[in-house]
């Protein structure tokens, strides 16, 4: 719809609010409405709705582009019988300044929030600015309201003040702020004596605005945002991410408090290196020890209202960053742990000996690897080997084909869980594939070896697509390479065949519950009862949701299952294994999912789909940890 408006009442009595949806509908079709109009009794159905209302500013702010609704006359009242009036002649003020507008807020107290789309780094921007503030301005008066209404005048506003006050009052305001700020420190400019609006030395954005060291190229296709620096500017500085809630977003700044650690803040510092105020650019050492700590939980691109993808822009900035400095040893093999893993395989026992010797704890710690971490160590079978080497089911397969994308640690390190997830395919009707393919790319993506990435994601798309185009899905475990195949690949090998992938791929769970919800599902459960304390990953939070996940478990009849109201677990991957980070870490663990695992009771499972997050609940509770399809395979009769 181009517009919506919520209606909310309050009343004694349930009847009495009845009472007012009544009337309203009837004055609504009285007047000739005849849309939808939706009742809402649910609380938590009207929590949704206001929480929409109030994301609104973000949501308008991620337009791509350079174009924005820009806020400068969005703080004006007036007497709510005008409001009607005031609103049709903005809109024509507007399209005469040759643009269009975008409105929310709270009509009932005769301001709504209107926002100009502007491109301020334009003169002829700058000019529309202008001269739709002036003509606003004018049209407050004659309806007796006020530029001001809620959040006060500022550099926005401030110049009209004595348009609207008059001069008397205009010269006690200044008398006031001189008795109180004889020396103009406080504010200076803001309140009394504001200069004009359209002065560009007071703009972020405005016609000599630039970002030079913006990178020549990019692995990543930034288009949607008209680059690089786009995508850093869809920042509007609203803060969300400086929240302290249970959400997810952001992990780093949770635990310091720092606004550097903020994604707000590692936007504002990229703005800089993108302008030239910090010496390096995107080589910067300043600007690296701020990206530092950005763990990439993918959070803020569905938190922040804004979608700023600080994940996708540290990744990138990595990339260049390393082009400059070059690539620490360490990053190499944490990147290149698909290649590792599979040279450890071929010899197990010794692979895991060397991996719990005092000697390679040495050579971890000079690489800087926290000795108190241990890497996790290779099964003695891989999936693959396993895979390939059982007996073959004979079929049939009535719901036909899956590719089951076994990602590195599945295969490596925990074949258990693939072989959980075989199982319950088969028990579907599925056949199962497997494709040869390669490690998605996740460990490279993180330390910014994107070239590299980029090969891997090539190949896997080739082997990929073909199953993709006949509608066959592609599932997985692992919500970091799941994520990867829908959230990186269409933007670092741009075509068809990417978005084709990434419109088939998804969690195992999102696949046994959408046959659920369709009424075909035919697993045959044990009947024992089970209590599960569920923790979601960070991927899967910012890209799906748990929803599937707690909803896959609850088919089992009888299991209770509680999710734990944490945010990122801390371990990130790679990051929670390095030694500068350690502290960090488990801080970030310790903030709500640790001490949310000790209070369990022991006979409470404890789930988890992320191969990161099993291994912070093991060594951080000594609580053992098992992927959601392992229990569920576990419940089969």
């Amino acid at each position: 719809p181009a517009a919506l408006l919520a209606v909310e009442y309050a009343g004694d009595s349930e009847p009495d609010i009845v009472a007012g949806f009544e009337r309203l509908e009837a004055a609504l079709r009285r007047d000739g409405y005849g849309g939808p109009i939706v009742r809402i009794p649910d609380e938590d159905a009207q929590a949704d709705v206001w929480k929409v209302r109030k994301a609104g500013l973000g949501i308008l702010a991620s337009t791509p582009g350079d174009v924005k609704p820009i806020p400068f006359i969005e703080d004006a009242a007036v007497p709510v019988e005008h409001l009607a009036g005031y609103v049709e002649r903005v809109s024509r003020i507007v399209r005469d300044a040759g643009t269009e507008m975008a409105v929310y807020a709270h009509a009932s107290a005769g301001c709504l929030h209107i926002r100009p789309l502007i491109n301020l780094k334009s003169a002829e921007g700058v000019r529309q600015m202008r001269k739709i503030a002036d003509a606003v301005t004018e049209l407050l008066i004659e309806f007796g309201g006020t530029t001001s209404g809620e959040h006060g005048e500022g550099l926005a506003r401030g110049c009209y003040s004595e348009k609207l006050f008059g001069p008397r009052l205009t010269r006690a305001f200044r008398e006031l702020k001189a008795a109180f700020d004889p020396n103009g420190i406080l504010n200076p400019g803001k309140v009394v004596d504001v200069p004009p609006m359209d002065d560009v030395t007071l703009l972020r954005y405005g016609p000599s605005y630039s970002t030079p060291l913006e990178p020549a190229y990019t692995y990543f296709n930034f288009d949607r945002y008209n680059g690089y620096a786009g995508a850093v500017e869809m920042c509007n500085g609203a803060a969300v991410c400086r929240s302290t809630d249970t959400r997810v977003m952001c992990p780093s700044f949770r635990a310091t408090r720092e606004e550097a650690y903020s994604t707000r803040g590692r936007a504002n510092a990229l703005r800089a290196a993108l302008q030239g105020h910090l010496p390096g650019g995107l080589a910067d050492e300043e600007l690296y020890r701020v990206m530092d700590l950005c763990l990439a939980c993918k959070a803020c691109k569905t938190e922040c209202p804004s979608t700023v993808d600080m994940t996708r822009l540290k990744t990138e900035f990595l990339a260049h960053y390393q082009e400059a400095h070059g690539v620490p040893l360490r990053s190499r093999i944490f990147g290149h742990i698909a290649t590792l893993n599979r040279l450890g395989s071929y010899l197990p026992m010794l692979a895991n000996a060397i991996l719990r010797s005092p000697l390679t704890r040495e050579v971890m710690a000079a690489l800087g690897i926290e000795r108190r971490r241990e890497l996790p160590l290779l099964a003695p079978v891989t999936f693959e080997r396993w895979f390939y080497t059982r007996p073959r089911p004979k079929g049939p397969f009535p719901r036909g084909q899956v590719v089951f994308f076994h990602d590195t640690y599945t295969n490596f390190n925990t074949p258990q869980i693939g072989k959980a997830a075989v199982r319950v395919l088969e028990a579907l009707g599925f056949e199962v594939r497997l494709v040869a393919k390669k490690c998605c790319g996740r460990p490279l993506l993180s330390k910014g070896l994107l070239a590299e990435a980029k090969k891997l994601a090539e190949h896997n798309i080739a082997v990929l697509a073909p199953f993709a185009e006949k509608g066959i899905p592609i599932v997985g475990c692992e919500p970091s390479c799941m994520a990867t195949l829908v959230d990186e690949y269409p933007d670092l090998v741009p075509g068809p065949d990417a978005d084709s992938v990434a419109r088939q791929a998804m969690m195992i769970d999102r696949l046994i519950v959408g046959l659920a919800e369709r009424g075909e599902l035919d697993l045959k459960f044990d009947g024992k009862p089970r209590k599960v304390l569920l923790h979601g990953h960070c991927h899967e939070k910012a890209l799906w949701g748990t929803e599937s996940v707690r909803m896959m478990l609850e088919l089992i009849p009888g299991c209770e299952v509680e999710e734990v109201e944490s945010g990122c677990c801390g371990m990130a991957g790679a990051f929670g294994y390095e030694a500068e980070h350690y502290e960090l870490s488990m801080k970030i663990g310790e903030e709500h999912l640790l001490p949310a695992v000790r209070a369990a009771a022991p006979d409470v499972i404890i789930v988890a789909g992320g191969t990161s997050c099993r291994h912070r609940v093991e060594r951080g509770a000594t609580r053992n940890a098992v992927h959601p399809i392992e229990l569920l395979a576990a419940a089969l009769a």
